[in-house]
């Protein structure tokens, strides 16, 4: 059997642990060959493929980023896009089947050329923000917690020399997982999720609160976080390929906000893409092996349209359907666990 592999979406430390776990268990365990599309879903359009044999995968646990690049491109779009211009580029080159690695973008597309031209897709679950229902937890995420927590233990220090408030925006798109454990990780005096709307009053009440105990206040908000009044998240950047807006800058909108009605001098820090740099955690480096040999155990079974998955500590199957059928979103039960320590 020949096997594509393809890493599409945003950047994620642990994508290369995934190829090098999915090339060895095939090679070992199945007598598969494999073969990479370049830039992700691009690739798959233009039929920009690269041989992956078992030497090329030596040591990549380690390393960050993806050997076979990315992009957000829509694989319905371009000359050679849709099902009936994939399938033949597959049977022009050989290959059986794709294990397509990816966040929900890339999972709807590769869940449409499942159900619409019969494609043989496999998926794996891949983005920092945790965002996937029907995983518990995504690689990457462990290393951006990692990431910002370091980033809120320095601004930490600076607050307190300076006496400012600190704003650190962190990404997570809709949801607020990374907000939520770095900001407990980094001892952030207020969380603000997109699953919990604030009032700049109550920001403003927390900021006054660590500022008349003598403190420096330091918030972590996430990207998609929305003011109560706002009607939605503060997007200016456009949209991406698959039409969802990109999002960013609420860090700059509350900052002034909050000096204004404190008297605080404050500052906003948008960690950005360092988010997604560098090399995977331990965490990250096990669970992206587990993940790559289990989507080529699923190929092997022809589980078409199922993506591989984290359930406690096993690894399962679900339908790719069910997994980008829904957010997995931070329940009130773990920001009411958070709360308690704001202020």
């Amino acid at each position: 059997m020949k096997i594509g592999i393809l890493t599409s979406g945003g950047d994620c430390p642990g994508l290369n642990a995934v190829i090098r776990g999915a090339v060895l268990r095939g090679v070992i365990s199945h007598e598969a060959e494999f073969v990479g599309f370049r830039w992700g879903w691009r690739g798959v359009v233009e039929g920009d493929i690269v041989p992956l044999p078992r030497q090329e995968v030596r040591g990549l646990s380690r390393q960050g980023g993806t050997i076979l690049h990315s992009s957000r491109t829509n694989p319905f779009e371009g000359d050679g896009g849709g099902p009936e211009n994939i399938q033949r580029m597959l049977d022009a080159n050989g290959i059986d089947a794709i294990i397509a690695i990816g966040g929900e973008g890339t999972l709807t597309a590769a869940r449409r050329l499942v159900d619409e031209g019969g494609i043989k897709v496999v998926g794996v679950p891949k983005t920092i923000d945790n965002d996937l229902a029907s995983t518990d937890y995504s690689f990457g995420f462990d290393t951006a917690v990692e990431i910002a927590t370091e980033a809120i233990d320095r601004l930490r220090t600076t607050a307190d020399s300076h006496g400012r408030c600190m704003i650190v925006e962190v990404m997570g798109r809709h949801v607020g997982w990374i907000a939520l454990h770095s900001g407990m990780a980094g001892g952030a005096h207020a969380i603000l999720v997109p699953e919990q709307p604030q009032s700049i009053e109550q920001i403003c009440e927390w900021v006054e609160s660590v500022r008349d105990r003598g403190r420096a206040p330091v918030i972590v908000v996430a990207e998609g976080f929305r003011l109560s009044d706002m009607e939605s998240e503060h997007s200016h950047k456009g949209l991406d390929a698959f039409n969802r807006p990109r999002l960013g800058g609420i860090a700059e909108i509350l900052a002034p906000m909050i000096e204004e009605r404190t008297g605080i001098e404050s500052r906003a820090t948008v960690l950005g893409h360092i988010q997604r740099g560098g090399a995977p955690s331990a965490y990250d480096r096990v669970l992206a092996t587990r993940l790559g040999m289990a989507a080529v155990d699923a190929v092997h079974d022809e589980a078409w349209g199922e993506m591989v998955t984290l359930r406690g500590t096993d690894i399962a199957r679900v339908s790719i359907r069910e997994a980008t059928g829904a957010l997995n979103v931070v329940p009130p039960s773990r920001y009411d666990e958070a709360a308690v320590l704001f202020g």
